[in-house]
């Protein structure tokens, strides 16, 4: 993470801006009968990921198995591992569900194949990028799924997103 200080004001490199859509940030009362909550951090830079963003929501929302309490802003930031690329949009989303976490990343990943998600290499441009962040509070580390996500606690694609939200 590259922030520096100046004149007690943090300047960040990493992040560029916030972009406007009518549905992020958003929040909605209810989801109580579903067991688990979960966070799902979602990114891409290829194509129009706004809107991307707007329509995975969309079918999110119409899925029966969740419950979305809650979407943050949506962050403009510079890519990093592959940095020969364009900036990513990114956000985070509160959602509810009665599945375990394992299930959740394997409808998540469908999800991605659907918006056309093509692993061609790590950290490679993507349509729709979608992590399990954190689920509940469990703790996991095998080969399909390490909870929580590598990184969680220090991207700033993640950190800024959940500090607007207001029900975390």
């Amino acid at each position: 993470m590259d922030v520096k200080s100046y004149n007690n004001a943090f300047i960040c490199n990493e992040a560029r801006s916030v972009v406007r859509s009518h549905f992020f940030p958003n929040f909605k009362d209810g989801g109580n009968e579903f067991k688990n909550s979960f966070l799902l951090g979602i990114g891409g830079n290829v194509g129009d990921t706004k809107k991307r963003f707007e329509l995975f929501l969309y079918k999110l929302k119409k899925d029966r198995r969740f419950f979305v309490k809650e979407c943050s802003l949506i962050l403009k930031n510079k890519a990093f591992g592959y940095t020969k690329q364009a900036d990513f949009l990114n956000a985070v989303l509160l959602v509810k569900s009665s599945f375990y976490a394992a299930d959740v990343l394997k409808i998540m990943q469908h999800y991605e194949k659907i918006f056309g998600r093509i692993r061609s290499f790590r950290n490679a441009p993507r349509t729709l990028d979608i992590d399990i962040l954190y689920f509940d509070k469990k703790i996991r580390n095998s080969q399909r799924l390490i909870l929580p996500h590598p990184g969680a606690n220090d991207r700033l694609s993640v950190i800024i997103p959940i500090g607007s939200m207001k029900g975390i």
